[in-house]
């Protein structure tokens, strides 16, 4: 395996364990409950509390029990007519009577729950704060199915309409049984017959039977999004993608609203702000960059798919943070929830975003292309006869000297290597090494002897040829931390004498190796050799105007390179040095391949 790929996977891996870390996107759930049982479908997840915590602010403990609906993982469960939650079957129960020993103490996103609401009680109004988290369905068609669906809020369709959009096999065959409230007996649970009066409420849950009939129709549109059903980009990644897809014989509009989180619960990370985010648009065929239309809250970016089974009845939605403009205290959280709706007005599918801003602390490294560089051109005075003016001392007479910088044919690459420490200017260095240590945690290295000795093969060194070696590898201090619209400036100092890597030096030649002709003395700078003093500015700029440059800030930057060569000759009166400067300038970019924060030096 190569070295840049082997960085890239170390880097990769990094980003992935740190998106696995997830903060929660609040959204309160509410459910109207009447006294006797009641059924209810969660599309957000409070598994962050108890059950009783979450019951804990209700004065008046109105509800006394709630069962969870487990349906077996093999589809053959010959479940014939809804069940009555009981102990020792398919359910899970919560009890206020025995509340610490009860089976079931946390509750699941993406679950049908039985809940007892005491009797004396017509009426109560369940808030349950929770992650918004996206649908995820198990349907069998060996039996009933206990199942909700993620209707809009406000006016929810009735069943007739909300089923006119399914497949027709399950138009004909589905049996719906819905619970009223009251005590559990023929008439509860109740199965629906009047489809148009009956609406399909967000938050209650259904019993549902479609004979052999294997059911994907939960709405007209499906979101699919792969992990957990929630979001957590972290410090470091920037982009994740949904796809769309049109379940309806018709064509279909989709749109996409960020919605503010709700404050989050007694104990979770406070969060800052919604996060700044971009959707992708079209590719450009001129320079292969994707545009991008920000998605501020309040505003919908919106999609229509063909109907289904056609082309274009699906369509990926990719999703970044930009980071460009991502700005705040190391750490803050911002947050958000993603809400889906559809042009039928009848389902919405959410599910939380969140990032948190981050430090450009750790390994940094990339290439600065050099594209100018600067003339050395004289002018000469000419007298009348246009013959060169010479001047008392015997010289010709210089009236002007050209040092502008002027276009190379070809750019030339200097490797830069740069370590961002957590606080404190960044380092510039020649060589690094980085890869496990001998207990097999990574670090970053000024030397090899950090390094776990049975484990090298998964090491890297990493150099600069252009900078001076030396056996410290001690690098050189920036003026500056590196980061974004950052100017910081190092300067790098090759002595005259420094046999390692002074350009001047030919150790073997006695016309260039700083000694005398008996090889006894050394000769002062400038008489066989120069001091080179290499003074770098690196002026981070805003990335470009497209999709992925504005969400690969974190991870990458770029900007103007510029330096200053100066060599030192010979003393001069006044403790002054013969000198000659040269100017070369270009673009650097720079992307962060470890986020290590500390420099071992052995």
């Amino acid at each position: 395996m190569n070295s840049r790929l082997s960085l890239a996977l170390f880097a990769c891996l990094a980003a992935l364990l740190a998106a696995g870390r997830a903060h929660a996107h609040w959204q309160t759930q509410s459910f109207d409950l009447k006294a006797g049982w009641n059924a209810v479908f969660l599309h957000v997840d409070p598994s962050h509390a108890s059950i009783a915590t979450h019951l804990a602010s209700d004065p008046n403990a109105s509800i006394e029990e709630i069962w969870l609906w487990q349906p077996p993982v093999s589809l053959a469960q010959f479940v014939q007519s809804p069940q009555q939650p009981e102990n020792g079957s398919q359910w899970r129960a919560w009890k206020r009577t025995e509340a610490g020993s009860s089976a079931l103490q946390n509750l699941i996103p993406n679950a049908a729950y039985l809940i007892r609401v005491r009797s004396d009680i017509p009426t109560y109004q369940w808030q349950l704060k929770g992650k918004a988290t996206i649908p995820r369905y198990q349907w069998t068609s060996s039996g009933l199915n206990f199942v909700g669906f993620p209707t809009v809020t406000g006016t929810p369709p009735s069943f007739e309409d909300f089923l006119a959009q399914a497949p027709p096999d399950f138009q004909q065959t589905a049996e719906i049984f819905r619970y009223p409230g009251g005590d559990l007996g023929p008439g509860n649970p109740l199965q629906v017959l009047t489809l148009r009066s009956t609406t399909v409420n967000r938050g209650e849950a259904y019993w549902v039977r479609a004979g052999e009939v294997f059911n994907r129709y939960y709405g007209p549109f499906e979101v699919v999004l792969g992990g957990s059903g929630v979001v957590s980009l972290g410090d470091r990644v920037s982009v994740t993608s949904v796809r769309l897809k049109n379940l309806t014989p018709n064509a279909l509009t989709v749109s996409l609203n960020l919605l503010a989180s709700e404050s989050p619960p007694a104990g979770q990370a406070a969060i800052v702000n919604v996060p700044p985010l971009l959707v992708r648009g079209d590719r450009n065929p001129t320079n292969l960059t994707y545009t991008y239309l920000t998605l501020p809250v309040g505003t919908a970016r919106s999609w229509t798919l063909a109907p289904y089974g056609q082309p274009g009845a699906d369509t990926e939605v990719v999703i970044g943070l930009d980071r460009s403009i991502f700005t705040g205290n190391v750490g803050d959280l911002f947050a958000g929830v993603l809400s889906f709706t559809d042009s039928l007005a009848q389902s919405r599918v959410d599910f939380g975003l969140s990032a948190t801003v981050g430090s450009t602390a750790g390994l940094w490294v990339g290439n600065a292309a050099v594209a100018e560089v600067g003339h050395y051109l004289k002018t000469f005075d000419r007298g009348v006869d246009n013959r060169p003016v010479v001047s008392t001392n015997g010289g010709y007479v210089v009236t002007s000297t050209n040092t502008s910088l002027g276009a190379v044919p070809a750019t030339y690459p200097l490797r830069l290597i740069v370590h961002n420490p957590a606080s404190g200017p960044a380092a510039l260095f020649q060589q690094i090494f980085v890869g496990p240590n001998a207990a097999t945690n990574p670090v970053v290295s000024t030397k090899e002897d950090a390094l776990g000795a049975s484990l090298l093969a998964q090491a890297r060194r990493i150099t600069a040829p252009h900078l001076p070696w030396s056996a410290d590898n001690g690098g050189w201090n920036f003026s500056g931390s590196l980061a974004q619209g950052a100017a910081i400036s190092v300067s790098v100092t090759n002595r005259f004498n420094n046999r390692l890597s002074n350009p001047f030096l030919h150790t073997y030649h006695p016309d260039h190796d700083t000694l005398d002709p008996r090889f006894a003395q050394e000769l002062p700078q400038g008489s066989e050799s120069y001091t080179v003093v290499r003074n770098i500015t690196l002026n981070v700029v805003p990335p470009g105007d497209d999709f992925s440059s504005r969400t690969a800030a974190a991870q990458s930057l770029i900007g103007v390179y510029s330096e200053t060569i100066r060599l030192l000759g010979l003393a001069r009166p006044g403790n002054t040095f013969d000198t000659r400067e040269f100017e070369v300038r270009g673009l650097f970019n720079l992307n962060r391949i470890t986020d290590i924060a500390t420099v071992t030096r052995p």
